[in-house]
């Protein structure tokens, strides 16, 4: 009996940590890319924050720091709860 706790202890564990390098690997990827987005933004702080949440979900952010949406249709069609564009 204990040793099948052991085991399913130690599963677990590796299961648990493969996650979490993914889920910093995704953030990773959206903080460099945000980085980039907002690099010319007048409220850096802002535009980071919505640049985010928009990459997380979508996985994906355009190049440069303004327009080509094109690139990347989910950031492209998210909008606020005042039917405006959410991602910077």
């Amino acid at each position: 009996m204990k040793l099948v706790l052991v085991t399913f202890l130690l599963v677990s564990l590796v299961l648990s940590s493969s996650f979490f390098e993914v889920s910093m690997a995704g953030s990773g990827f959206c903080n460099s890319k945000c980085k980039v987005r907002c690099s010319k933004a007048g409220e850096k702080d802002r535009c980071l924050k919505y640049c985010g949440i928009c990459c997380k979900k979508c996985n994906c952010v355009p190049s440069g720091t303004y327009g080509n949406k094109y690139e990347c249709p989910c950031y492209r069609d998210m909008k606020n709860s005042k039917g405006k564009p959410k991602c910077p």
